[in-house]
């Protein structure tokens, strides 16, 4: 798998430091008319899902896809499995080295079983309809999160350069993983979630195995059977096939 050329038509900001990719992007999205990527050398109030602070060294990948996207709320929402391929095709180009790399629902991506990427959806609207779109991704590049940090019984968070030996600057990671994406984004556009849900539960991680997923308030515990046609988690447990919108995921 090549290197394929910047998406025609994207824009690409490097910025020295940014208090978040997100909020600058949805900052910015009235005033941009054509999708562009915002990339952060360092973030000075970055977050994760659920508002959760995420940290930010140097040397490793802030980056922003602001977008506007075009459907329901549902089918925008699937732009986290194409993010969630790109990053992987993204590795796999970086590091020859396919194998070494999941993908854990809803929208992480591993590197030897434990967390290397994360992903972030966040979106402006009105009158019921999202305008502007922000894809955030943070990738640990140079160097992971104290364990302290995490969540408890969360997977350990690792770094490509310790897992790999690898070392990539985040505006070499931008260029390949810019491309990655609009390949993954034109396929859900033009022929629906079905080819990148395919390409995803190839990748999954924990696929057919137990897993516990968990919400703010309830916990289900079973077999992860396989993602449906609008990417929810399908979980076998004691009693039922649940479909589950929206959690974290425990192994």
């Amino acid at each position: 798998m090549a290197e394929a050329p910047w998406p025609p038509g994207v824009g690409r900001h490097v910025l020295q430091s940014v208090d978040s990719t997100n909020a600058l992007a949805l900052r910015l999205a009235p005033d941009l008319a054509a999708p562009a990527w915002f990339l952060g050398l360092t973030q000075t109030s970055g977050r994760g899902r659920r508002g959760r602070p995420w940290v930010s060294p140097l040397g490793n990948f802030y980056a922003t896809l602001l977008t506007h996207p075009q459907g329901s709320a549902q089918t925008i929402a699937l732009r986290s499995f194409a993010i969630a391929l790109a990053l992987r095709d993204a590795f796999e180009i970086l590091t020859g080295a396919p194998e070494i790399f999941a993908l854990k629902w809803p929208n992480d991506v591993l590197l030897n079983g434990q967390k290397v990427a994360g992903i972030l959806l966040e979106s402006n609207g009105a009158g019921g309809r999202i305008t502007h779109l922000a894809i955030g991704v943070g990738v640990n590049l140079l160097a992971a999160p104290d364990a302290a940090l995490l969540e408890p019984g969360a997977l350990r968070a690792v770094s490509l350069f310790d897992e790999t030996g690898i070392k990539v600057a985040p505006e070499t990671f931008l260029d390949h993983l810019a491309p990655a994406y609009a390949h993954w984004e034109d396929l859900l556009i033009t022929q629906g979630f079905a080819p990148l849900r395919a390409a995803w539960l190839s990748h999954a991680a924990r696929l057919g195995e137990n897993i516990t997923a968990r919400t703010g308030n309830a916990a289900w515990a079973g077999r992860f059977e396989t993602i449906d046609l609008h990417g929810n988690l399908m979980l076998r447990t004691e009693h039922e096939l649940r479909a589950i919108p929206a959690a974290d995921v425990f192994f």
